[in-house]
């Protein structure tokens, strides 16, 4: 395959560093990274997703739901099919018991990501206290099929049977307001967490564990959000996967973010190459061409696949 790990991954080297030394994407200048690029006030969001809903976090960690709450409507707004801000922020909208809003954005959440266990669990927890139990006894119907089919054995098999517990435990309560009822994967979400899972998913990357590096991204993203990093990575690895459909949704939701991330507009390309739109290619390769004045290994690398093709 054209580009070797040692030269795609090249801006992903410089962010893992990047991720050390300011112990959070978050908090890292996309400006500076090999791999990102500025967030241009033009076209991309005049404010810090991923730092936004950081805050979001802290405000969930201080139960102050009605700030978690704003920041994460903002995130959404700006990532609005980015399921785990959803689901952050309708555990949010919960918190501060607007079961109505935080059912709308639970349904959100299922329109992107239909399988997305946290997103169900907290519909369906919604619906029990906004009194409709023939609406969460369907969504728990579908999460009890899946644990079944997943017989204990899938790798969401605890996350599965945790959601079915919860909605149980809800349906066959005395029916009041529920105040909290958080998966310990979000409110326990950390910079040093989101960190270690990054780097491990960039050692299962190298060793084509595509399915344990999804899920190690997948909780990088729980506790960072929609940094454009780990959105890239993620479509990588579907990429890898032959998800194209994914990785594409992955590629596009970092670029609506920061425009002119480098490494996304790279992978990006070479999606385009992979599915025969070589025009398309092209004209990411020109955007790469304008971003790097003086040259750059991302624009090398996918004027080769265009050149060359892929395996």
């Amino acid at each position: 395959m054209i580009g070797s790990t040692r030269y795609s991954h090249a801006w992903l080297t410089v962010s893992v560093i990047a991720l050390a030394a300011l112990a959070s994407p978050a908090a890292a200048n996309l400006g500076g990274m090999s791999g990102g690029g500025g967030m241009p006030s033009a076209t991309g969001p005049s404010f810090n997703p991923a730092a936004e809903y950081k805050k979001g976090l802290d405000a969930l960690d201080a139960n102050d739901f009605k700030a978690a709450a704003k920041s994460f409507d903002k995130v959404v707004a700006a990532a609005p099919k980015n399921v785990q801000s959803l689901v952050a922020d309708g555990f949010a909208h919960a918190g501060m018991q607007d079961y109505s809003g935080a059912r709308d954005v639970y349904k959100k959440a299922l329109s992107v990501d239909a399988n997305h266990i946290m997103a169900r669990r907290g519909l369906a927890l919604a619906l029990v206290s906004l009194g409709d139990k023939d609406g969460a006894s369907k969504e728990l119907d579908t999460l009890k099929s899946r644990a079944q089919a997943c017989n204990g054995t899938c790798s969401d098999a605890s996350d599965l049977k945790a959601a079915v517990t919860a909605v149980e435990s809800a349906m066959g309560g005395s029916g009041g307001k529920q105040s909290s009822n958080a998966p310990a994967s979000l409110l326990f979400a950390s910079a040093g967490s989101g960190d270690a899972a990054y780097v491990s998913a960039i050692s299962y990357v190298n060793e084509h564990d595509y399915a344990k590096a999804l899920k190690s991204l997948q909780r990088a993203e729980t506790a960072f959000g929609p940094h454009p990093d780990v959105l890239t990575y993620i479509g990588y690895t579907y990429r890898k996967m032959g998800r194209y459909d994914m990785a594409e949704r992955y590629y596009r939701e970092a670029l609506a973010i920061a425009p002119n991330h480098r490494g996304a507009t790279e992978y990006y390309g070479e999606l385009k190459v992979e599915r025969g739109d070589i025009k398309g290619a092209k004209l990411m390769l020109a955007k790469l061409d304008g971003l790097c004045s003086f040259g750059c290994v991302d624009a090398e690398v996918l004027r080769q696949w265009i050149a060359q093709g892929h395996e």
